[in-house]
């Protein structure tokens, strides 16, 4: 197709950024490649991940749940790489949107690799307001699970929020250290193709704040359903299960870009609310396009 008329938004949730590509009829191919450039903050336009916007029914992967949700994120890592799920991302996607008309305030069903995704956007005058996504249950797959970095190492809790997470607690976030490359994570069968990891601390009664390697990434301001994990995996540590209890539980969770607040209901159904903004709309250089995805 002609790349001379390519639109894009850049957007983020909690400094979690990302090129926003709408591309409502499935026409545009995006090699890991040209992903990798549109994501470089020196030769492209910078972001943690690109969202491009599809029809469900005009997507493989998404048209079984066409009839649940007529848009689908495609979700890629800054490496390129395809992504399972991006809580930070489905709410940009979500306010992307409702900027475009495509959806109002209320609830908004969007599909993703991980499944169907529910958000509610909240009524404000013109564009704005929080944005709450019910990211669905947490898997707590059993065995144990060891993150080294240098020579420290932390026991961690395996957490999958659709996409896989380990966290581990410490008593100061600069024990992360430098997350641009991985930390190393064992057993490796644990984690057949990568995950991210997420350091935290204690901030006071039901509030945590934390860092994280986002796994294609590296260390992100903010990491959407990492901050889910953490929430449930602080939680268990603290005695709390509200599928046992019958009683939901909330946290806030501190993140570099923000602050997000996640729930848990007593039907294991996680929601997490926050931020998100759409900063600059645009159409790409089509030379510079046309070299990008070539």
């Amino acid at each position: 197709m002609s790349t001379a008329q390519i639109a894009f938004l850049k957007g983020h949730g909690t400094e979690n950024d990302f090129v926003i590509i709408p591309d409502h009829d499935g026409r545009i191919e995006l090699s890991p490649a040209a992903v990798a450039r549109l994501c470089d903050r020196r030769a492209g336009l910078g972001a943690d991940g690109v969202l491009r916007v599809v029809r469900s029914a005009a997507h493989p992967e998404a048209r079984a749940m066409a009839d649940e949700a007529e848009w689908f994120m495609d979700y890629r890592n800054s490496d390129g790489s395809i992504g399972e799920m991006c809580g930070n991302g489905v709410r940009v996607f979500a306010r992307y949107l409702q900027r475009a008309g495509l959806a109002g305030a209320g609830d908004l069903a969007i599909a993703t690799r991980a499944g169907i995704r529910r958000a509610h956007i909240a009524k404000k005058e013109g564009v704005g307001g929080d944005i709450t996504v019910s990211m669905g249950k947490a898997l707590l797959p059993e065995g144990d699970v060891t993150v080294t970095v240098g020579d420290r190492s932390w026991p961690a809790r395996n957490v999958n929020m659709g996409n896989p997470h380990a966290v581990l607690f410490t008593d100061d976030l600069a024990d992360a250290g430098r997350l641009f490359d991985a930390p190393v994570v064992t057993p490796a069968e644990a984690y057949p193709d990568g995950t991210n990891v997420e350091f935290v601390v204690d901030r006071g009664p039901r509030h945590v704040a934390m860092r994280v390697h986002e796994r294609g990434s590296g260390e992100t301001r903010s990491c959407g359903t990492g901050a889910c994990a953490v929430m449930v995996a602080t939680a268990r540590r603290d005695g709390a299960d509200p599928a046992r209890t019958g009683v939901p539980v909330s946290y806030t969770v501190d993140v570099p870009g923000g602050r997000l607040v996640i729930g848990e209901s007593p039907d294991g159904t996680v929601e997490m609310t926050g931020p998100a903004v759409i900063v600059a709309e645009g159409v790409f250089d089509a030379s510079w396009l046309a070299t990008a995805l070539g």
